[in-house]
């Protein structure tokens, strides 16, 4: 169409359309990027091996898109490193899922009578008398989380989950960034053994930790404080109580090979106020630390009154470590993928 004089070859009719192609190759990348379609990267790809192929071609001409393509194959190692971080999860929530099988079972004043008082005035304030147990969770997550103590700037996150109840376990995914780069990670609690993976920019592995035995328990204490999200698990089998007195009650958790305990605090009316275990901050501490979980707001959601806003502190020497902030907006219960 138009006579280049730069171009020390020429390029033919045929070669031109394949150019074209390849431009609208990386437009399509760019849409289907924004529509935040997560298999972005494989048209990405297509796109760099074609226009790659094409420079090679005309390398005189057109040798330095080279660096360029070399810059868009980071972001396109990214997005595949995300993709198959979360089609890891996805895998792990279906099993988990759909080892879970329970007989439905309505919620009676006399499945409560063998209970600590504190603990039956929390499951009549929480509604669950006369409605189904619960043996499903998802649930959607967003707050603030600090890393270290002397961090100055609160990282967001988001977050999602979901538990079983029979077979007591939960998946729980988070994004959040770290120095300007993405994180994602992953907590598994399953067979009564914990598993921890953090990677930045879901390429760089961070924390790659399982079946340790500090991770385990912690993971299991865990799963004991959430269960403030679907109050019907206090009947469990694993789960013993114990009382305290009028306003607490100690739960001892024991599944597979792992046992942990927890004390659960409430008011006059029943609402749970706080969650406190003695758990492991790190594996490589040597005695456990005070981990408490206040709640700050608690709203009814999917007919059941639970905790809505929450703050996760450790106790540490130097004093109180609030290190994560957050919201539970998303809430469902008996219901699968």
């Amino acid at each position: 169409m138009a006579k280049i004089t730069q171009l020390t070859h020429p390029i033919s009719k045929t070669a031109g359309v394949f150019w074209l192609i390849n431009t609208f190759l990386f437009i399509g990348v760019a849409v289907v990027f924004l529509l935040r379609k997560d298999w972005w990267w494989i048209l990405g790809f297509l796109a760099v091996i074609l226009s790659q192929i094409l420079i090679f071609t005309q390398w005189q001409d057109a040798k330095f898109g080279t660096i360029a393509n070399i810059i868009i194959l980071i972001p396109l190692i990214t997005g595949f490193a995300f993709w198959n971080f979360n089609a890891q999860i996805n895998t792990e929530t279906k099993e988990l899922l759909a080892e879970n099988k329970s007989e439905q079972k309505i919620i009676t004043e006399e499945m409560i009578q063998d209970l600590p008082s504190p603990v039956q005035r929390w499951l009549r304030y929480s509604e669950v008398i006369g409605k189904e147990q619960i043996h499903t969770v998802y649930l959607k997550q967003k707050g603030l989380m600090k890393l270290r103590p002397d961090q100055k700037e609160w990282l967001k996150a988001e977050a999602e989950q979901y538990f079983t109840i029979e077979k007591p376990s939960f998946i729980w995914r988070v994004k959040t960034s770290m120095a300007g780069l993405p994180v994602l990670g992953r907590d598994l609690f399953r067979d009564g053994q914990g598993k921890m993976q953090i990677k930045l920019a879901g390429v760089i592995p961070v924390v790659n930790v399982e079946n340790d035995p500090k991770l385990n328990i912690s993971t299991l204490q865990r799963f004991l404080g959430e269960i403030c999200w679907f109050p019907t698990a206090a009947l469990s089998p694993y789960i013993k109580w114990e009382p305290i007195n009028d306003y607490s009650a100690k739960a001892t958790m024991a599944y597979g090979e792992t046992t942990g305990s927890a004390v659960f605090h409430f008011d006059e009316k029943g609402q749970l106020t706080k969650f406190v275990a003695f758990r492991f901050k790190d594996i490589s501490d040597p005695e456990p630390k005070e981990w408490v979980a206040k709640v700050i707001e608690a709203k009814t959601q999917n007919g059941i009154k639970v905790p809505s806003k929450l703050e996760a502190s450790w106790i540490l020497e130097d004093g109180e470590f609030t290190w994560y902030k957050f919201e539970v907006y998303d809430l469902k219960y008996n219901s699968y993928l």
